[in-house]
């Protein structure tokens, strides 16, 4: 009752500034959007036995947002935007987020400077090398495509029990609280930010802090990207535990086929585990209606990770109804080690991972922007 309270009191705070913006300045704009996305999965070996099962949020996150814009002078803006994730079968908000848990800033954007803003943001792992790389893993198999693996052992602080290994290099839309952020304009094809998390502990500025930085270049068809991050975590009485990431993406648009690649890691500070992956991807526009994809995705642990290691191969199949709309089917198919327990990012759940080394999905569904 007080998710909905708080819904309808921000709806009516956004329909109230729309009709403002309307009237001011050109330029002026406040935005409500998202989407959405359902669908039916089969999964091969989900705690031992094979499921049909509904599913949603997979080929893109259910997400509704306000953004606002407003033109201050001088190439000046003031920027915000608050973007809630939620389940479209229980329509509740995702479990562990706040109402706008997925992003919640404020900042000022210079079209001569760059973009400062302040809240609760992505670090550059997602704004580098996803949304300014073109990474295959949305465009080809949306969530199941992320990273997980037979990895539980990495211990991501945050993570649920159940698949503590879950989007382990950040690239599914990690975001850090309290945090500031800067990005600069794009010259000569580069551009560059970085992000600072505070973590507020009384005499002790650097316990529970994020840092990240990324890089990113485009010219033409061609395009690259490196971003680093490291995130601690308090515990009570022990040091804290940090999670560096760092990648290198490319991208090359040949018109009708975009072709990725991807290398991502993870280390814990804490436990010595870390993980590496590299990946390659294509996606192939058909008729304009009509398009496909694939990618190929190798992961492996160290020694405290029992060396395991996993291979992962998606394909897609995309039929757009309109520019909005678009009705896919999918599969995906992990191979780990003997003696490891496959699991496919995404099948989050208390009996997601599979029982042996193989897990297979396949699925259909229906997503919408607006």
């Amino acid at each position: 009752m007080k998710s909905l309270a708080l819904w309808c009191t921000a709806v009516s705070a956004m329909v109230c500034a729309q009709a403002h913006a309307e009237g001011g300045p050109a330029g002026d704009s406040v935005t409500l959007y998202g989407m959405v996305d359902a669908g039916v999965s089969w999964v091969s070996n989900q705690g031992g036995h094979s499921v049909l099962k509904f599913d949603d949020g997979i080929f893109t996150p259910n997400l509704l947002g306000i953004r606002g814009r407003e033109d201050l002078g001088g190439g000046l803006h003031a920027v915000f935007d608050l973007v809630d994730q939620f389940s479209m079968g229980t329509g509740a908000i995702v479990s562990g987020q706040g109402i706008f848990g997925r992003n919640a800033y404020v900042g000022l954007d210079s079209d001569q400077y760059g973009r400062l803003t302040m809240g609760n943001q992505y670090d550059f792992m997602t704004d580098s090398l996803f949304f300014g790389h073109d990474d295959a893993a949305m465009e080809v198999g949306g969530l199941y495509n992320f990273r997980a693996g037979p990895f539980a052992k990495i211990a991501i602080p945050g993570n649920p029990p159940f698949a503590p290994q879950f989007d382990w290099d950040r690239m599914a839309g990690a975001t850090v609280e309290n945090s500031i952020k800067y990005q600069s304009p794009r010259f000569g094809g580069f551009s560059l930010g970085g992000l600072y998390g505070f973590g507020g502990i009384p005499g002790a500025f650097g316990r529970g802090n994020t840092v990240s930085a990324g890089a990113n270049y485009t010219n033409g068809a061609f395009g690259m990207a490196a971003a680093y991050t490291e995130a601690k975590y308090v515990e009570d009485g022990e040091p804290d535990i940090g999670i560096r990431n760092w990648g290198v993406g490319a991208h090359y648009d040949f018109g009708k086929v975009m072709a990725t690649l991807l290398v991502t890691t993870v280390r814990n500070t804490y436990n010595g585990g870390s993980i590496a992956e590299a990946e390659a991807g294509a996606n192939w526009l058909l008729a304009p209606d009509w398009a496909i994809g694939a990618d190929y995705m190798y992961m492996k642990g160290n020694a405290y990770l029992d060396n395991n290691h996993a291979h992962q191969i998606t394909a897609i199949v995309n039929h757009f109804l309109s520019k909005r709309t678009v009705v896919y089917a999918e599969t995906v198919y992990q191979r780990t080690n003997a003696g490891a327990e496959a699991l496919i990012s995404g099948v989050l759940d208390p009996d997601g991972t599979s029982s042996g080394p193989n897990q297979f999905i396949a699925r259909v569904g229906v997503q919408t922007r607006f």
